[in-house]
C-alpha cells in the first residue's frame, strides 16, 4: 500500500463521513405511511431503509436532505425539518459515518417515487408495520414518529399532509391517524375553528342533504398554535 493510500485509509477513520437521512410521511388509505429504499449491496443489501446519502462538500445539510428528497419523489415543496443526529460508532459497518435525520411531510403523490440506479427498489410502507430497516433506521422512525405527533398539539404543519381544499371531518381524520386515537368532533371542531388558521370557502362538499364547507389553511407556512 503506498503511503498516500495510507495515509487516506487513516484520514477517512479520523474523520467520520456525514450524511442525511430523510423520513417522508404521507397519509394513504387511512394510514400514516412512510418511503423506503430497498439498499442493492454491501452490509445491508436487500434490506430497506429510508432515502439519504453522502452530503456534499459545497453543500448545506438542508439542501442535501432536499436534494435526497427530490431525486425520489420529484416534489420540492414540501414540510421539511431536522430531528436528530445519529452517531453511534457501529451503526455503518462500511464505514464511521455520522448521520443527521430529518422528517418531511407531503400529501399523496399522483406518482410513483422513483428509486434510480442506486438502489434495487422503493415504496411506501405503513409506519406502523415496517420490516427490520437497516442502520439504526428503527430507532429514527420511532423518533420522527414521536416528533410528528408531538408537533401536532401546537403547530399548523398538518397543511403539508392535505390538498388545498378540504372538510373539518378530513382535518380530524389526519390528527387521529396520526396520534392514534379517536377525538371528540364537537370539541375538535371548536378548537380548530378558533385557532385561526382556517378559511371557509364559498363551496362544499358531500350530497344535497348535508353538504360539509370547505376551508383552507389561511398560511401554508409552519407557525405555532394552541390546537390539542
Amino acid at each position: 500500500m503506498s503511503k498516500t493510500t495510507e495515509r487516506q485509509r487513516v484520514a477517512t477513520q479520523i474523520h467520520p463521513r456525514v450524511a442525511v437521512d430523510a423520513v417522508l410521511f404521507t397519509i394513504n388509505h387511512g394510514e400514516l405511511r412512510t418511503l423506503l429504499i430497498k439498499i442493492k449491496k454491501g452490509v445491508f443489501g436487500g434490506r430497506w431503509a429510508f432515502p439519504g446519502g453522502l452530503v456534499q462538500v459545497a453543500e448545506a445539510l438542508d439542501e442535501a436532505a432536499k436534494r435526497e428528497l427530490y431525486e425520489k419523489t420529484g416534489v420540492r415543496d414540501l414540510y421539511l425539518e431536522q430531528l436528530y443526529t445519529f452517531g453511534d460508532a457501529q451503526r455503518d459497518p462500511s464505514a464511521r459515518t455520522v448521520a443527521v435525520s430529518y422528517f418531511a411531510l407531503v400529501p399523496p403523490l399522483d406518482h410513483a417515487p422513483h428509486s434510480g440506479e442506486k438502489y434495487a427498489d422503493i415504496n411506501w410502507f405503513p409506519v406502523h408495520a415496517l420490516p427490520e430497516l437497516a442502520y439504526d433506521h428503527n430507532a429514527v422512525a420511532a423518533y420522527a414518529l414521536e416528533r410528528l405527533q408531538t408537533k401536532l398539539s401546537y403547530t399548523n404543519i398538518v397543511y403539508s399532509l392535505l390538498s388545498r381544499e378540504f372538510t373539518v371531518a378530513e382535518l380530524q381524520e389526519i390528527y387521529e391517524i396520526i396520534l392514534g386515537r379517536s377525538l371528540d368532533r364537537r370539541n375538535f371542531r371548536r378548537k380548530i375553528l378558533s385557532a385561526g388558521f382556517l378559511k371557509p370557502l364559498s363551496k362544499t362538499k358531500g350530497g344535497a342533504h348535508r353538504p360539509a364547507q370547505l376551508y383552507a389553511f389561511t398560511r401554508r407556512q409552519p407557525m405555532n398554535l394552541d390546537i390539542l
